[in-house]
């Protein structure tokens, strides 16, 4: 159980140093002074390793806990022993005969350890010096990193004789003699954690307290020290660093911030104190391209440090390669390996190390200087870091304050050794947030665009359009960076999704202009903006070939639509966002009482969970993140004293407290070693067995994670359709399956249903080149200014004549204009999309030629447009005509996905023209035609109530390759906190799809806000915002998902349910939520106190099936498939009870809506085009009928005002469509029909009683916004 249990803060502790009876021999053999004396070999002189009582105390705990089956123990060499047998005995391979069974940590080499603590030797001297701290680092085979802090210390010696400093010097007065020499011992602590400040802290309380000791007691005394670092248990992740007495400091554990990221306890400004910003960056640069890197330092503290604070500049991405920081002088000849390392050498080596090993990136951190090692023919060049994320890098470093002594200027001094260190503290703190925030603000920068070229349906990284797209002078460092494992790893998260810091941030830094363009897939090209913007940047002067940016998909505005705060402002990323900063509690572990013995170490544990107790019921049910931490304390105080239960109970409040930090490993490990008795008694508590059967099951349930990368490459074979799909869709090119069907159709025009390698190059080639060559669009000022910011130029003609004068005819997504030339281009208006009246291809004489001729007639111009077009005359026809269609289709229906798709068609219409260069080019090119081809052969006229009713239409499986349905809908207003990012006060849509996908939408602009986030695997079936910070989610799974609003990541969860969760709904007292009710399908009901998330009451109502619940005036409504039960809310007894009057029995209540005011009930059962209306002051009165024309099933209903709103699915000509009907409460009437979703309407909810979202099945999977009236 101890591999398993989370490790505390020490898991080995040695005494290394040499033997007093050779430094004796030494000196009287040699009869030598210290100084002539050679470095000596040190050796481990004793090994402390827990648990730390006897075995016969050891049989009292494991009588009470099964799970602690180790017998380790200290261990002291014996003196007499010769140094061989001993180190033998310790590593296991010749065990002395009276050495005691001790059982080290496996990972831990005691052979190589001695060197690492003295790595300059052991230098027996004259003089006593300073004491000296360094650290190390250990890797194991799989990469798993311990971490060692050293306490290097002189004894003096006199007459062979060790003794304590006091003692020395009281002899020296007695006598006249002084010490002989000055013995150096350390003393080094092992730990799973980088506790590095404060190991250093407790090495230095240790050493004063050494001071008085002879050399028995103070083996006696480390022993006692290791022993407490044992009984620490390191915190878990979150708001909670634990404190405790290690006279005559207070040390803290800091925890580290969430479960993805790493423990800082060590300065991380360092390098930044040893290296200009420029220097930082090409270290960077050379881990991040995994170079041979070996540091240089005078002092062998900074070597391990300051690798560290650069390991931790990267993270998210992770050195994968050797790492030893700190090399002995014994260890020089590691830096001759052939892979990538990083090291570390005392300056002394220097000289050799660069004479005589090749390729070697050398850096000093003693002067700030980076060389290659002398041997390298050819110097390899660092290459630069990314132009934009270095300037942004440098300038943010420039503005930090490094230097703690200018803090303290203006502050009183402090008398206090607590307050000077509790201040300095918190300054290293705040800056090592600013620190963080900045390295992790360059890896976004750097990598940001990394998501432009995945595919994550089919995990492709399409790493040479990567390249292609990145400016000429950042293009040497991604060329290595790609090549990197580093790099590869970064891949696979991101194509897991993985929601780390560099995802946080990068989310949170998006702009507006990213979050529409996740919810349109069009061809990239720079918008006018950017452009103007552009021309002003140096380095575009240079090179135009910039890095791509997806385009501002527009046409999003609402046409007069609410007041909105649509601001498309990008957040500079000159300036690091500043985060707001997390307060942290700490929290005061017991003292420990030696000796010792079983008693005292019992004592410590119950102590320590009654404060812990006592922390938890004197805390506020609201401060969830710190009530998680004390029952995850108190759960492992438990289980060290064998109270299985007791810590069972604690790590299932982990559910409704904080879920990112359960230790499943941990409580399957207890399941699995618990005793037939305690199981027992676990089994007859419902929570903990839901609790172990849910453990078990989700280790069944284990999948592996597809970790594979593919790079894209052409195809080498004949495709068929389903592998040309796929082949198109790894390209990024489009992702739409119905669109790369007529792609395929396209391009084997007139021959066999399947596609060459070479046709298939030739058209990615044409349209990448396209894509290229968008990019050197240069247009003039006078021509920008004419256009919309967030506009792209997708297309240009040849130069062509034509009645408004010579000049190139520019496509974007909203126009047509003539780019003229001559002495000074200018712009001339061709036509906007909406206002074309009349596209023409004719031919007009010249001399005796018929040229080919474009008209296009404009409802604002008299006068026709006409282009001397020649050969691409039939298809810009082609062209204008989709881009017309796809217009009036995004008006009529209120959509802009409509113009993006038909653009996307143009575009793919131009690639195959240019790529099949054959004579049925055109009619190949006319299969992509898909709206002008809809508007011919079936005309999409949109009734007028439901054009004059729609506002607008989004689609949440944007990206995705097919639609989804659209389960649950939720609108929560926007509220402003003052501790939050602006965009969490806006108002949010909240969109779940299936499998547990939730979309949530920016409802200010209708942008996506959090592309997706999964709630487990199951169908989700209700959204409630049950207070301002919460969202509660009801899946299929029986578990109710919390959704924290401030962070929009789930870290709670109730499972007391027993089946599918289907409504939740909310009791406000004076419009502050007092209590929820939550229904699952078995017929429970389950009152909830929303601070404590605690089970107010329970109620199983006599029949199942209950899939809706409503509260109104105390009384609970409860519809069922054969009923609809009223009982009180408070008491749960049965009221009233509405019976299922249909004569056709296999119909059962699919839902239902109360207008208390009216005193009626509306309801609908399956299968059934008829709402029922009941009198609630008489259910025995026959309901009042309303037929609903064109309908087949009532799937779901909602009141707004006075109006009952109605979904239904339906079918027409075969296909499923979807309607809504809007019903006066009053007149019992349809006032409106609103037709606007290609099929059923699954989901309606309200928005401030001004609008009305629907969402649609799967052969749509769009929301459609309705105007309220």
């Amino acid at each position: 159980m101890e591999d398993v249990l989370p490790p505390g803060l020490l898991e080995i502790c040695l005494l290394v140093g040499v033997p007093r009876e050779r430094v004796r021999a030494l000196l009287q053999g040699t009869q030598r002074k210290p100084k002539s004396l050679p470095p000596l070999d040190p050796e481990v002189l004793s090994v402390f390793v827990p648990p730390f009582i006897s075995r016969d105390d050891m049989q009292v705990i494991n009588a009470g806990n099964n799970l602690n089956k180790s017998k380790r123990r200290s261990f002291r060499k014996k003196k007499e022993r010769p140094k061989t047998e001993n180190v033998k005995s310790l590593n296991g391979e010749q065990k002395a005969p009276d050495t005691e069974d001790i059982a080290l940590p496996k990972d831990i080499d005691l052979i190589g350890l001695p060197q690492l603590c003295f790595p300059g030797g052991l230098h027996i001297t004259s003089e006593s010096k300073d004491d000296h701290i360094h650290f190390l680092v250990f890797t194991d085979v799989c990469g798993n990193r311990t971490y060692g802090v050293v306490a290097q210390y002189y004894q003096p010696m006199q007459d062979g004789c060790i003794s304590s400093n006091g003692q020395a010097h009281w002899e020296s007065a007695q006598t006249g003699k002084m010490p002989v020499c000055f013995v150096p011992l350390a003393i080094c602590v092992i730990s799973r954690h980088p506790y590095f400040n404060a190991l250093k802290d407790c090495l230095s309380c240790l050493l004063v307290q050494l001071r008085p000791f002879k050399d028995l007691d103070l083996e006696e005394h480390i022993k006692e020290f290791a022993a407490k670092l044992f009984l620490i248990p390191s915190p878990p992740p979150g708001p909670l660093h634990l404190v405790f007495n290690m006279k005559p400091l207070q040390i803290i554990i800091p925890s580290r911030e969430d479960p993805d990221s790493p423990v800082i306890d060590l300065d991380l400004h360092l390098p930044l104190l040893c290296f200009k910003p420029e220097r930082v960056l090409q270290i960077m640069t050379c881990i991040l391209t995994e170079q041979r890197i070996v540091f240089f330092s005078s002092d062998w503290a900074l070597l391990t440090l300051i690798a560290e604070c650069f390991m931790l500049y990267l993270h998210p991405l992770q050195w994968q390669h050797t790492f030893v920081p700190i090399l002995s002088r014994h260890m020089l000849d590691f830096v001759m390996a052939p892979t990538s390392f990083l090291m570390g050498c005392h300056v002394d080596h220097f000289e050799e190390v660069s004479t005589e090993t090749e390729d070697l990136i050398l850096i000093n951190i003693d002067t700030g200087d980076i060389t290659h090692s002398k041997m390298t023919e050819e110097e390899t060049e660092i290459p630069d870091v990314p132009a934009h994320a270095a300037e942004t890098f440098i300038k943010r470093v420039e503005s930090l304050q490094l230097h703690y002594d200018l803090e303290l200027c203006h502050l009183r001094a402090s008398t206090d050794l607590g307050e000077l260190q509790t201040r300095r503290r918190a300054w290293q703190q705040k800056l090592n947030a600013e620190v963080q925030q900045t390295t992790l603000q360059l890896i976004v920068n750097i990598f940001r665009e990394v998501k432009d070229h995945l595919n994550y349906e089919h995990r492709v990284f399409n790493s040479e359009e990567f390249l292609k797209t990145r400016a000429v002078g950042d293009q040497p460092f991604y060329k290595k960076v790609l090549e990197t494992y580093m790099f590869h790893s970064f891949l696979k998260a991101r194509l897991n999704r993985k929601m780390d810091a560099f995802a946080r941030l990068e989310l949170s830094t998006q702009s507006e202009e990213d979050r529409l363009n996740l919810m349109f897939h069009t061809p990239r090209r720079m918008t006018i903006g950017k452009m103007a913007s552009k021309r002003c940047d140096p380095q575009y002067m240079m090179s135009r070939r910039m890095v791509i940016s997806m385009p501002n998909l527009q046409d999003i505005k609402l046409p007069e639509g609410p007041t909105r705060n649509s601001s498309l402002r990008r957040i500079e990323t000159g300036v690091a966002v500043k985060m707001p900063s997390k307060s942290v509690s700490t929290f005061k572990i017991p003292e420990i009482h030696f000796p010792l013995i079983f008693q005292c170490v019992h004592s410590y544990y119950t102590d320590f969970f009654n404060h812990l107790s006592k922390a938890i019921n004197t805390l506020p049910p609201d401060n969830s993140a710190l009530l998680a931490r004390y029952f995850y304390l108190r759960g492992l105080i438990s289980l060290m004293q064998g109270k299985l239960l007791n810590a069972l109970s604690d790590f299932q409040n982990l559910d409704k407290t904080d879920l990112r930090i359960f230790p499943t490993d941990l409580v399957r490990k207890i399941v699995e070693t618990m005793p037939p008795s305690e199981r027992l008694q676990a089994d007859r508590k419902p929570e903990l067995k839901k609790l172990m059967s849910r453990v078990m099951e989700k280790q069944r349930e284990v999948m592996k994670i597809d970790d594979h990368v593919k790079n894209f490459e052409l195809p080498k074979t004949h495709m068929q359709l389903d592998d040309f799909v796929k082949r198109i869709q790894e390209s990024g090119i489009v992702k739409d399956i119905d669109t790369i069907h007529r792609l395929f159709d396209a391009l084997t025009v007139g021959q066999q249903k399947q596609i060459d390698p070479e046709t298939f190059r030739d058209f990615y080639n044409y349209w990448k080149e396209t894509e290229a060559e968008a990019q050197e669009v240069n247009l003039p000022p006078t021509v920008i200014e004419h256009l919309d910011k967030n506009e792209c130029v997708y297309k240009l003609s040849c130069s062509v004549k034509t009645n408004y004068g010579v000049g190139k005819i520019a496509l974007t997504q909203k126009r047509l204009f003539l780019l003229t030339e001559g002495g000074r281009p200018g712009y001339v208006q061709i036509a906007a999309f909406r206002d074309i009246e009349d596209v023409k291809s004719t031919t007009v004489a010249f001399l005796l030629l018929r040229i080919p001729t474009l008209r296009i007639k404009t409802l604002s111009k008299k006068e026709v447009f006409e282009a001397n077009l020649k050969t691409e005359c039939d298809l810009w026809y082609l062209i204008v005509k989709e881009m017309w269609a796809g217009k009036k289709m995004a008006d009529d229906h209120k959509d802009p996905q409509y113009i993006q798709q038909a653009l996307t068609n143009v575009l793919l219409m131009d690639a195959v023209v240019g790529a099949l260069q054959s004579s049925k080019t055109i009619y190949a090119a006319s299969k992509l035609s898909y709206f002008d081809r809809m508007k011919n052969e079936v005309p999409m006229m949109v009734p007028k109530t439901t054009s004059e009713t729609l506002k607008h239409k989004i689609n949440p499986s944007a990206g995705e390759t097919f639609p989804q349905a659209i389960d649950v809908l939720l609108y929560t207003p926007g509220h402003l906190d003052p501790s939050e990012r602006p965009g969490n006060a806006h108002p949010k849509l909240w969109c779940a799809l299936n499998e547990g996908k939730v979309v949530v939408f920016d409802a200010s602009t209708w942008s996506i806000q959090q592309h997706c986030f999964k709630m487990g695997r199951s169908k989700l079936t209700c959204m409630i915002m049950v207070e301002q910070s919460q969202v509660w989610i009801g899946s299929q799974d029986s578990i109710i998902y919390i959704i924290n609003t401030h962070s929009m990541s789930c870290n709670k969860q109730l499972n007391d349910h027993r089946s599918d969760v289907t409504d939740i709904i909310v009791e406000k007292k004076n419009g502050i939520p007092s209590e929820a009710y939550s229904s699952s399908l078995d017929g429970t009901v389950i009152a909830w106190n929303i601070s404590t998330l605690k089970v107010n009451r329970v109620f199983q109502l006599p029949c199942q099936n209950l899939t809706s619940i409503k509260l109104h005036n105390n009384q609970l409504w409860c519809c069922t498939g054969s009923c609809i039960l009223v009982v009180s809310a408070h008491e749960f007894r049965l009221q009233m009870k509405i019976e299922h009057h249909l004569k056709d029995v296999c119909s059962y209540f699919l839902c239902f809506q109360l207008f208390p005011e009216r005193d009626e009930v509306w309801a609908s059962y399956s299968g059934s085009s008829d709402l029922y209306i009941w009198n609630t002051k008489d259910f025995t009165s026959t309901p009042q009928k309303i037929h609903l024309q064109d309908c087949s099933e009532i799937t779901c209903m909602i009141r707004v005002k006075n109006q009952m709103w109605v979904g239904s699915g339906g079918r027409s000509q075969g296909k499923s469509k979807g309607k809504i009907y809007v019903i006066s409460a009053e007149k019992k009437t349809v006032e409106k029909e609103l037709v606007g979703h290609a099929d059923t309407v699954k989901a309606l909810c309200l928005a401030e009683d001004r609008y009305v979202l629907s969402g649609s099945g799967k052969e749509e999977g769009k929301i459609a916004i309705w105007k309220a009236e």
